[in-house]
C-alpha cells in the first residue's frame, strides 16, 4: 500500500514540475520586455493592477524572471523580478513579456 501512495505522490510530482506552463514554473523562465512605445516604459508596480505603486519604469529589451501570473479585470498580471537585479520584484502586464 505505501509503495502505491509513493508511486502516485511521485507521479504527480513530476506531472507538475515538466508539465508546468510558464507562470507555474517561475523562477526558471526568462522573458523580455518589449512592445513598448519609443519614449516610454513598462511599469513595475506593487501589486496586479493600475491601482498600485510604479517602483520602477522597463524599457523594451530589460530581462525579467517571472514567477506567478493571476487575471485582474482584462489583464494578466505577472510578479517577475530583474534578471540582474532579483531583489527588484513588482507586477508587470504580460502583454509586454517575450519569452527568450
Amino acid at each position: 500500500m505505501r509503495a502505491l501512495v509513493f508511486k502516485a505522490l511521485a507521479t504527480g510530482v513530476l506531472a507538475a514540475v515538466f508539465c508546468a506552463g510558464p507562470a507555474a514554473a517561475g523562477w526558471r523562465d526568462r522573458y523580455e520586455v518589449y512592445g513598448v512605445a519609443e519614449g516610454d516604459m513598462l511599469k513595475l508596480r506593487g501589486g496586479p493592477g493600475t491601482g498600485f505603486d510604479v517602483y520602477v519604469g522597463l524599457p523594451n529589451g530589460t530581462v525579467l524572471r517571472v514567477h506567478e501570473c493571476t487575471q485582474t479585470g482584462g489583464t494578466r498580471w505577472c510578479e517577475v523580478s530583474l534578471d540582474r537585479a532579483r531583489s527588484l520584484k513588482g507586477w508587470v502586464s504580460w502583454a509586454y513579456l517575450r519569452e527568450l
